[in-house]
């Protein structure tokens, strides 16, 4: 039982996995951010990539 309990301990006092938790909560942070942030622009990056394919097809 005294082995369980040390441990338990040295579980709780580890934090080499924090580092790799808190990126993945920034990269989410970030995606978050950069997809309400080109939403109102979607429109007219939809439109701009029609015109190009556009002109790629008359040539």
């Amino acid at each position: 039982m005294n082995s369980f309990m040390q441990a338990a301990r040295d579980f709780a006092r580890d934090e080499e996995g924090i580092t790799a938790i808190e990126y993945g909560l920034i990269a989410a942070a970030m995606a978050g951010v950069i997809a309400v942030a080109f939403t109102p622009l979607r429109a007219a990056i939809v439109a701009a990539f029609g015109e190009i394919i556009t002109a790629m097809n008359v040539v």
